[in-house]
């Protein structure tokens, strides 16, 4: 496993370890050591998976404190371009964002830190994605910006996307919580 740091504070893409062979694929999402070398959080309570449409959007989602959680994110079928947008009043990155391939092919993870919000665009039918987090969901603490209102180019003239994500707050009407 590989650790790459990214434009965004503690947000890191994980080249995962990977091997193919006449039986087919393997693939290393998750080793605690080596999350514990590289100081982010080792201890995942849930985990979820979503499969979507092409062009189907979900996002930009994210927990508020004292529910807040890392996330770990990767694909196990198709195609995604994973979003992160940082929240985070303190943070040299907040108000930025990045977007990440994600890609059964490119086998590459993506670890999200607390005060982050997130969401992906499917690039192909039945794109599986798959989020372990390290809280248990809450849902008072269930909390997100609204998928077009941070600047960010999701090139697509039809996206699909659901009516609780339409009505998410706008990025400028956010007020941060600090500390994240």
């Amino acid at each position: 496993m590989k650790l790459i740091k990214t434009d965004l504070q503690g947000v890191f893409i994980i080249e995962n370890f990977h091997v193919e062979d006449d039986r087919g694929s393997f693939t290393k999402t998750y080793h605690k050591n080596f999350f514990k070398e590289n100081n982010l959080c080792n201890e995942f309570r849930e985990g979820f998976y979503s499969v979507s449409h092409k062009n189907v959007i979900r996002g930009m989602h994210f927990q508020l404190p004292p529910h807040d959680h890392e996330k770990l994110v990767y694909v196990i079928r198709g195609k995604i371009i994973d979003v992160i947008l940082d929240l985070r009043k303190n943070s040299s990155t907040y108000g930025k964002y990045i977007s990440v391939e994600l890609s059964e092919k490119n086998c590459r993870s993506v670890y999200i830190p607390k005060g982050c919000a997130h969401g992906f665009k499917s690039l192909e039918d039945n794109s599986t994605t798959v989020y372990n987090v390290t809280t248990v969901h809450n849902p008072e603490s269930d909390s997100g910006i609204r998928w077009d209102s941070f600047g960010f180019n999701w090139e697509t003239d039809s996206p699909n996307v659901s009516q609780k994500d339409r009505n998410l707050t706008e990025f400028k009407e956010f007020e941060s919580i600090n500390p994240f």
